[in-house]
């Protein structure tokens, strides 16, 4: 009887060693050698442990070793490809999450010190809330009937970067690696994970994304629904003319409103009003574009503030289909807040682009592995045939990994 079948037989003990024994053994290929095999478990072990600091000392105290040189020869010299790691976890997540799901686009920060780590400069951070010296990652995330993890990632480097190729050397990115957006990044993730098989049924993100042309054509040639927020300015082709969408949402009438709840927050339900209206038709027969405001709901004469989105979806989709897909891009956030907390996504001192790359699919495949462990240690009983349910807001937000290993006692064994 396999561990993810008979979940409801074991104890919380020994479902995490199968699970972990299991996904070690999914890895076992990525690795020609023996010794970065165990290397690499015992990396895991060490960023799935309740140490405070995931940064190479710690790691090695936890293994116990007396010198962190085996982590830090893991991350910069070891032969082995992140990208199949990559590839590995999304497989992973594709088999033990489902299909269906909706995948989110987003970025955050990594604060630093110094000129030396791969891409960093002053640039701004969501999330610092302001302009720090840090780098910039853009990540991809998988949320599936309340469950959500990370499954892409690409390092943003700036302009001032790649024209110092000097400086490109020095910390060992690619020839062949050149400046891109973070919504061309996200194009690159989004393609190959769709072309992967870890299929979705939304694709969605904020404005920084939205607002890429690029982004939201090459999701209409593939027929992937999308709902990307874009910013007040956005035009768009409406009864045959081009109109500001915010001009669009002036003249919506009262009766086009719809409160519809988008599940629950820190503070309480989160209820908006939402209204949408029909685009210009693409060229695609059976979908439909659309303009989805969102407003605030109205109190007292505060004036209620507006979101505008996007959608490309087939023709029968709902309005509360549209919101219900839109409210998952907090899932994004609260997957960097769990990676960094949990995981130590943060938590690196490397500097060179091989080391970033590695530490951070280490530390998203650790996080996978988390989520996997709560949904298996939350199902009574599973089959293999088991359809998996479809996409739908979390019960409760606050109900994240770190809690979930505080009432399990959970340990790294």
């Amino acid at each position: 009887m396999t561990v993810e079948t008979s979940s409801s037989l074991l104890s919380p003990e020994e479902l995490w060693t199968g699970l972990f024994d299991r996904l070690c053994e999914r890895l076992g290929p990525c690795f020609a050698r023996s010794e970065t095999r165990e290397g690499v478990k015992a990396y895991l072990r060490g960023l799935l442990s309740p140490i405070e600091r995931k940064n190479g000392w710690q790691l090695a105290e936890e293994a116990g070793l007396s010198t962190p040189y085996n982590m830090q020869y893991l991350l910069n010299r070891a032969i082995w490809e992140s990208d199949e790691v990559r590839d590995v976890l999304q497989a992973y997540v594709r088999e033990m999450l489902g299909p269906g799901g909706i995948l989110v686009i987003d970025e955050t920060g990594f604060l630093k010190k110094g000129k030396k780590s791969v891409g960093v400069q002053r640039q701004y951070s969501g999330t610092a809330g302001r302009i720090e010296n840090c780098q910039i990652g853009v990540f991809l995330t998988y949320a599936l009937a309340g469950d959500h993890t990370l499954v892409d990632r690409e390092l943003y480097l700036p302009q001032s970067w790649t024209q110092e190729r000097e400086r490109c050397q020095a910390a060992h990115v690619p020839e062949e690696v050149g400046f891109a957006t973070k919504p061309e990044l996200a194009a690159r993730m989004l393609w190959r994970t769709l072309d992967a098989g870890l299929l979705a049924c939304w694709v969605t993100g904020d404005t920084v994304y939205g607002s890429h042309r690029p982004l939201r054509q090459g999701l209409e040639q593939r027929s992937q629904a999308y709902a990307l927020a874009i910013p007040c300015s956005e035009q768009v082709e409406i009864q045959g003319e081009r109109k500001r969408v915010d001009r669009i949402a002036d003249g919506l009438e009262a009766g086009q409103w719809q409160r519809i709840s988008v599940g629950e927050g820190s503070k309480g339900p989160r209820d908006f009003d939402w209204a949408r209206v029909e685009l210009a038709s693409p060229e695609k027969s059976g979908w439909q574009k659309w303009l989805l405001v969102r407003r605030s709901p109205i109190s007292g004469e505060k004036q209620a503030s507006r979101a505008y989105v996007l959608v490309f979806a087939p023709c029968e989709t709902t309005l509360t289909e549209m919101a219900t897909a839109l409210g998952t891009r907090w899932t994004v956030e609260q997957c960097f807040e769990e990676g960094k907390g949990e995981v130590g996504l943060d938590h690196y001192e490397v500097r060179s682009w091989q080391g970033w790359y590695r530490h951070i699919s280490l530390c998203m495949l650790a996080h996978a592995f988390l989520v996997v462990l709560r949904t298996q240690s939350q199902t009574p009983e599973s089959g293999e045939g088991e359809e998996k349910k479809p996409w739908k807001p979390s019960p409760s937000p606050s109900k994240t990994l770190s809690a979930f290993k505080r009432q399990r006692g959970l340990l790294c064994l």
